[in-house]
């Protein structure tokens, strides 16, 4: 147990952040955040929600700097989403915990100027990010971002030909009722389709730093049933609770997503920037223990290196879940 709700508060916003590194949206380190069934007794979803806007405002500088790098892996996972959730020429469509604008920009594209796309994130750093994106690719007409809570947003009923989220709904402390909101969203045979981690093992880009981290500072793991990556990551689970809320034709299925970056150095300077709180949790220890420990994640990494180009290259597994109302 931490021993101030200050240090409380500076370990879940560091690790909120480390998680967002990858977005890759909404990133594995959750799991490894002080659980606040033990840190405050009760879980407290408002204090978990407050965190997790607080992290995502702080990531949202370097999430900037890194997005190329990024879509270039994640891409593929939006393209499923529009595939899954059967997006045509036309749809308004629902972008769940869109980040600066993933896949609300896919979406977009896809839909042309004949239809909307409404995007949600708690975030207001984000989505200012997500607007400046959509502007300068010319989808402002197309896309409208706004701020909301995907647990208590106020949704129009039957008003959303597809719902998608790319790595967000495993962080909703209350699942459920979010499922049972978005159905009644959709349309009467409109479809959901959303993107959550597999295993930690199946995902090295995150597991590999997080082992690190975690020995090397003794922060200790959180009791199970807290919100996190890979709370959905079993795929009988996924369908049972989509099956719980009444979605029919619940299908789920993994792929891998691929993350590469040029060097080892390159990847710890990727994470270095995407989650500088977690520099700031480590900044009660010497300089030189700091390097070390980010010279650990560098040497680790090694092991995914191309030994043609020195690279990084990580296979990390997604799952995916479709359903229609």
């Amino acid at each position: 147990m931490y021993k101030s709700n200050d240090e409380e508060a500076r370990l879940i916003i560091a690790l909120l952040l480390l998680a967002f590194f990858l977005d890759i949206q909404r990133a594995f380190f959750y799991t490894m955040m002080p659980s606040l069934h033990f840190m405050s007794g009760a879980f407290d979803s408002q204090k978990f929600k407050s965190a997790q806007r607080q992290g995502w405002d702080g990531a949202a500088e370097g999430w900037k700097k890194w997005w190329k790098t990024i879509e270039e892996s994640a891409q593929v996972v939006s393209d499923r989403l529009v595939e899954l959730s059967r997006i045509q020429k036309g749809n308004h469509v629902l972008d769940i915990a869109t980040g600066i604008g993933e896949p609300a920009v896919t979406i977009a594209r896809k839909v042309g100027s004949g239809g909307k796309v409404t995007a949600i994130d708690l975030s207001t750093a984000m989505l200012a990010i997500a607007r400046e994106r959509a502007k300068e690719l010319g989808l402002t007409n197309i896309i409208e971002f706004e701020e909301g809570d995907a647990e208590s947003f106020r949704l129009p009923p039957q008003r959303f030909d597809a719902i998608v989220s790319r790595f967000g709904l495993m962080f909703l402390p209350d699942l459920p009722n979010a499922l049972k909101t978005m159905k009644e969203a959709l349309v009467q045979d409109g479809r959901i389709a959303a993107a959550v981690w597999s295993t930690p093992q199946r995902v090295p880009a995150f597991l590999l730093p997080l082992e690190i981290v975690m020995k090397e500072t003794g922060t200790p793991p959180p009791p199970p049933g807290t919100p996190g990556p890979f709370s959905l990551a079993d795929m009988n689970r996924l369908r049972e609770i989509f099956g719980q809320e009444g979605f029919q034709d619940i299908r789920t299925e993994s792929n891998t997503m691929n993350f590469k970056l040029p060097s080892p150095e390159k990847y710890v300077d990727f994470v270095r920037s995407t989650a500088a709180p977690l520099t700031a949790m480590m900044a009660g220890l010497p300089p030189a223990r700091q390097q070390e420990i980010w010279n650990k994640v560098a040497d680790a990494s090694r092991k995914y290196s191309d030994p043609g180009n020195g690279s990084v290259n990580f296979t990390n597994e997604v799952i995916f879940v479709s359903a229609k109302r």
